[in-house]
């Protein structure tokens, strides 16, 4: 039977996606030298049959968490179909939420973790002083990307807060993390690898006096070498929590000479490819391991 693969992505209404290179269409360019039969499709598209595909390519689902009781259906129903899906469904459901971060934690890695805040729950500053030595904190949904929903408090202000963060966390799970000054200082590490392997890495540095990162709050993103002991953090972070992937994107600063994990994206990560010379050359050969043998 012929390959005949489904980019998975989803209806883009600019809230992610602007000022980006279009990476579903370096895909499709990528696939369509490799001679593979492909389209690009939406996850929560109700009219498509997924049962044409004998592949799906998780590539730019970037609205899941906006959706994300209708995401985790569309996993099992994909599950149920059996599928083979690229990263695999387990590891796109474990990734989905930042719950794993106090895993890899747990593990004895150095991670930016934090507390998390149930939904429903008071948010109780004596816990977070307690499990957070910072004088100021982020705060975020524990399913998110984007920096939806994300609050940079300085723990002296909590009162002129607090409403507002009780507010959110009566709508879902909400994770209190260490505000990293090296993100504005310096900014934050992205290492790509495809096939477990390193391909190419970016430092993202946030605009003057703001700490998100994202190119549409006016960062800026450059390629960068990572220094060896940068490279092997990343490479063991892949090896114990990222094996069997196609593509993964270890996220992190370098605090006091030591690499911290801030966010390992193993489910839709923008990989840069366009940045890079080596990039679009690297994914193509490990496209072309892992659908043609």
């Amino acid at each position: 039977m012929s390959l005949h693969i489904a980019i998975v992505s989803y209806f883009s209404v600019g809230a992610y996606d602007t000022g980006t290179v279009n990476e579903d269409k370096l895909l499709s360019s990528i696939l369509a030298e490799l001679g593979i039969s492909h389209e690009i499709v939406v996850w929560s598209d109700p009219n498509v049959d997924w049962a044409n595909y004998n592949h799906l390519l998780i590539k730019s689902p970037w609205d899941y968490f906006d959706y994300y009781a209708d995401f985790l259906q569309w996993i099992e129903k994909i599950r149920s179909m059996g599928i083979p899906v690229l990263n695999d469904l387990d590891t796109i459901q474990w990734n989905s939420s930042k719950e794993y971060l106090l895993e890899i934690e747990a593990a004895g890695f150095p991670v930016v973790s934090g507390l998390i805040m149930e939904k429903g729950s008071k948010p109780d500053l004596e816990k977070i002083r307690t499990k957070i030595v910072a004088d100021t904190i982020v705060v975020k949904p524990l399913v998110s990307g984007g920096a939806k929903n994300t609050l940079k408090i300085p723990l002296a202000e909590w009162e002129m807060y607090h409403e507002r963060v009780v507010e959110l966390v009566q709508a879902e799970d909400f994770l209190a993390q260490p505000y990293i000054a090296e993100v504005a200082e310096v900014g934050e590490y992205s290492l790509l690898f495809f096939n477990g392997k390193f391909s190419h890495a970016v430092l993202k540095t946030p605009a003057k006096a703001d700490f998100r990162v994202q190119h549409y709050f006016g960062g800026t993103i450059q390629e960068i070498q990572p220094s060896q002991t940068m490279l092997d953090s990343a490479q063991k972070l892949m090896d114990t929590f990222g094996k069997e992937t196609l593509y993964g994107r270890v996220d992190g600063v370098e605090i006091d000479g030591i690499f911290h994990l801030m966010e390992l994206e193993l489910i839709e990560p923008y990989l840069f490819l366009a940045l890079s010379e080596i990039a679009i050359s690297n994914y193509r050969e490990a496209l072309r391991e892992r659908l043609l043998g």
